[in-house]
């Protein structure tokens, strides 16, 4: 194979632009084995899974809206049983770094509300959160690591284990805590998949110039970025190093001056016992949650457990990445650690008169951010504004039709317009803003050139080619439009 197919062959196979759907690239046997595991019930009884709490439907968080729209706790496998914070989502979580300290920005990282789950141990905190809820009895209740492993060594997806670590799952006692942190791993493997982050949001079109934000949207957009001060905390630059889109969050942690919620169900766990017979919440109504400095005051570091009290009610900053994400507009989402907001207009509200209207008192009254929030001076379309830019960073979002003449910009342009999967042929449209010479092929997944669909100079406009694949085996192809620097590329799957 020359050099440039060689270098095609690393575009395609690692690289392939934002314009392609995430839902069309194949997990890898690790990320499949991940996923098996993150929607498979492995818990004492087998009512819930991980996707019991994180639905890819509402961005991986709680998708039971008769819960979101009160206590927004989940119920464990024991239906009797609750903890005491909202699921966190599992998107866009396995970019949080390691939970450490820095001295200008404080606490950075981990993963749970409080960043309990630091990663230290493991070297990713999206992996030991994976594994937090297997042994929990207010979540999964599973007994221990080797009742976790025998669920998994039952399942269908066994034989993906030998795939995936070279050797088949046992039970054998000296590799029970290797297999549990391989279960771990999968997960977060997954979790870190395109899937799962699929940075396919109206935002990220709009970045990749495909489509163009609304005036009211762009207006909540620099609020964002201005007035409103959110992006003080929820990063929104494209990363000038690296070239990697926002992930709307920079990792810490924060007190927002939050009120109780009181219809969490965890208030009434003082009367709800585990096996020893302890209740899970001894102190009932009169809990205050900690945040970070509950968890900072039990470390064996001595240095976090002296900051605990400057970080008694501060919660991760979460990503507002699929922040709207919804199976439908009438469907209620849950805010905050707590869930006790219901929409983001009531976020937003909140976020821009806390100290000036009547809100219920912080559930934790220390260390509350008094210098992004409080007291904003937005107006109500303001408000509005920042809500309609909150919408746009939903993944998922459908790219408008093409039809006669009408492009989303002006910017090369190369879309699907034949049947995918198709047999034996299919169409492509591309745009071109001005006169341009032009490289249209198709290659297997081993980066052969098995097609040249068009080549030479061709006029500015919108134009259309066929392919063919009567002589070509079943399988996924791809497709590239190459002008000048920039390279296009779609996926075809052909099924005979």
């Amino acid at each position: 194979m020359n050099n440039k197919n060689s270098f095609l062959t690393l575009c395609l196979l690692f690289i392939l632009p934002t314009i392609l759907f995430a839902h069309n690239i194949p997990l890898t046997p690790k990320e499949q084995l991940g996923k098996e595991l993150f929607f498979d019930k492995i818990s004492d009884p087998d009512r819930i899974s991980c996707s019991t709490c994180h639905a890819s439907s509402t961005g991986f968080v709680g998708d039971i809206p008769d819960i979101n729209k009160h206590g927004a706790i989940y119920p464990g496998a024991v239906p009797q049983r609750f903890g005491n914070r909202k699921p966190p989502s599992a998107a866009y979580a396995t970019f949080s770094p390691i939970f450490h300290y820095d001295a200008t920005k404080g606490f950075i990282g981990g993963n749970f509300w409080d960043g309990r789950a630091t990663g230290e141990r493991l070297g990713n905190p999206a992996v030991e959160q994976a594994l937090g809820p297997f042994l929990n009895p207010v979540e999964q209740n599973n007994a221990s690591k080797l009742a976790v492993l025998k669920q998994v060594i039952r399942s269908k997806y066994a034989r993906l284990w030998l795939t995936v670590w070279g050797e088949p799952l046992t039970l054998n006692p000296s590799k029970i805590d290797l297999n549990y942190d391989r279960i771990g791993i999968a997960i977060g493997a997954y979790e870190a998949s395109k899937e799962v982050n699929q940075f396919s949001s109206k935002f990220d079109y709009y970045l990749d110039g495909l489509v163009d934000l609304t005036p009211k949207e762009k207006m909540g957009m620099e609020l964002f970025n201005g007035d409103a001060k959110c992006s003080g905390c929820h990063v929104s630059n494209v990363d000038p190093v690296t070239n990697m889109k926002p992930l709307f969050t920079d990792f810490t942690f924060d007190n927002l001056g939050v009120p109780k919620n009181h219809e969490n169900p965890f208030y009434r766990m003082n009367k709800v016992y585990l096996p020893d017979g302890s209740p899970i919440n001894p102190l009932g109504a009169a809990w205050i949650d900690p945040g970070l400095g509950g968890f900072l005051a039990n470390q064996p570091n001595l240095e976090w457990r002296t900051l605990a009290d400057k970080n008694m009610g501060k919660f991760k900053v979460p990503t507002l990445r699929n922040v709207d994400k919804r199976p439908g507009n009438g469907f209620i989402k849950a805010y905050m650690h707590n869930g006790v907001f219901k929409s983001l207009k009531e976020v937003v509200h909140f976020y821009n008169t806390r100290d000036i209207a009547s809100w219920p008192p912080p559930e934790v009254a220390e260390n509350v951010n008094t210098s992004q929030l409080g007291n904003l001076g937005l107006t109500k379309y303001e408000e509005d504004a920042i809500v309609d830019f909150l919408q746009t960073l939903s993944d998922g979002y459908k790219l408008p039709k093409l039809g006669h003449n009408k492009w989303p910009c002006s910017t090369v342009s190369l879309d699907i317009a034949g049947p995918n999967p198709f047999n034996p042929s299919t169409k492509l449209n591309y745009y071109l803003p001005e006169d341009a010479i032009i490289r249209i092929e198709v290659f297997n997944i081993t980066g052969q050139k098995v097609a040249t669909l068009q080549d030479g100079l061709i006029s500015a406009g919108e134009h259309q080619v066929t392919f063919s694949a009567n002589n070509l085996s079943s399988g996924i192809y791809i497709v590239s439009l190459q002008t000048g620097q920039q390279l296009l590329t779609q996926k075809l799957i052909l099924m005979k």
